[in-house]
C-alpha cells in the first residue's frame, strides 16, 4: 500500500502525493522538510514543485514593493521565464527577507516552489539540495 501524504497548502494543485521513485524533473512535485520562523517552531513536511535546475540560470531582480514603497520585493527568473516575485510582509504582517542571488545554479540545488503568489517557497528560504527532495507524485 503506498505511503500517502496530504498537502496542507492551497499554493500546490495537489490534495494528496505520494512517493513516486525516480529522477526529480522541471515541474515535479517535491517534499522536504523545512525548518524556518514562519514555519513555527518544529520542522514541517512541505511539498513544492522543482521549478530551476542545476545548470539553469536563476536571475533575482529587485524591484519597489508592492506592499510598501520603502522595501523591495524580489523577481526570480529561471532561463527567462518568470517563477514568481516576493512579498516583504507576510499575511500576518511578518517582515520576509527573500533571496538575493543570481546565477547558473550548482549540481546538487534546486529552486522549489509554486505559481502562488503567496506561496512560501525558495523565494525567501532559498536553493535545496537535491539529497533533501522526495519526488512526489499527485494521487487526488
Amino acid at each position: 500500500m503506498p505511503r500517502l501524504a496530504i498537502v496542507m497548502s492551497p499554493s500546490i494543485e495537489a490534495w494528496v502525493v505520494t512517493e513516486s521513485p525516480g529522477k526529480i524533473a522541471r515541474g515535479d512535485y517535491v517534499r522536504f522538510t523545512l525548518r524556518h520562523p514562519i514555519a513555527g517552531r518544529a520542522p514541517v513536511q512541505v511539498t513544492k514543485h522543482a521549478l530551476c535546475l542545476p545548470g539553469d540560470r536563476l536571475e533575482t531582480r529587485e524591484h519597489p514593493s508592492l506592499i510598501s514603497r520603502t522595501e523591495l520585493d524580489g523577481w526570480y527568473f529561471c532561463n527567462g521565464e518568470l517563477l514568481g516575485v516576493s512579498m516583504s510582509r507576510a499575511h500576518n504582517g511578518m517582515r520576509l527577507d527573500h533571496l538575493r542571488w543570481s546565477g547558473v545554479i550548482r549540481p546538487g540545488m534546486v529552486y522549489v516552489g509554486s505559481r502562488h503568489p503567496r506561496g512560501f517557497d525558495s523565494r525567501y528560504f532559498g536553493l535545496v539540495p537535491i539529497a533533501k527532495l522526495t519526488r512526489m507524485e499527485r494521487v487526488l
